[in-house]
């Protein structure tokens, strides 16, 4: 088995901003010729997080309205006491959520469901730049 690392880097707006990775993950697995394994991905920072969606504007509206009920913004949180800087809320999501996600690729492809996707969620309260550890796992042809 082999290993290979990349790194997709990507703008965010934050406050729950949902980007869809899966051409970008699909570009490297075809540019590394991964035959069959996974793809091991890690967003490092603590206010991101990883999951599937069917990335279309309705399950992309309902994810945004659960995560808001589950841990909403405008409500007092300990970090926002301790440390002054109003995310709170994005630390908590992103421990709901979890930084990481491997989807297992066969046949040289993400073995996705038809409607699904590999989506960032930036829970932070500002833009920023994000990157997400791309580990490709497995059996190559190139």
């Amino acid at each position: 088995m082999d290993i290979r690392t990349h790194t997709i880097t990507l703008e965010t707006e934050g406050f729950n901003d949902i980007q869809d990775l899966t051409p970008q993950v699909a570009a490297l697995i075809g540019g590394e010729g991964l035959v069959d394994g996974s793809v091991l991905l890690f967003v490092p920072g603590a206010t991101g997080g990883l999951t599937t969606i069917e990335f279309e504007s309705g399950a992309v509206s309902d994810l945004k309205q659960a995560i808001e009920r589950l841990a909403p913004q405008g409500i007092g949180y300990a970090h926002d006491a301790r440390w002054g800087d109003g995310n709170g809320f994005a630390h908590v999501r992103a421990a709901l959520l979890q930084p990481d996600l491997e989807v297992p690729v066969a046949a040289g492809r993400l073995t996705l469901g038809t409607w699904q996707q590999i989506v960032l969620l930036d829970f932070d309260n500002h833009p920023r730049q994000r990157s997400i550890v791309c580990q490709l796992r497995g059996t190559f042809d190139v």
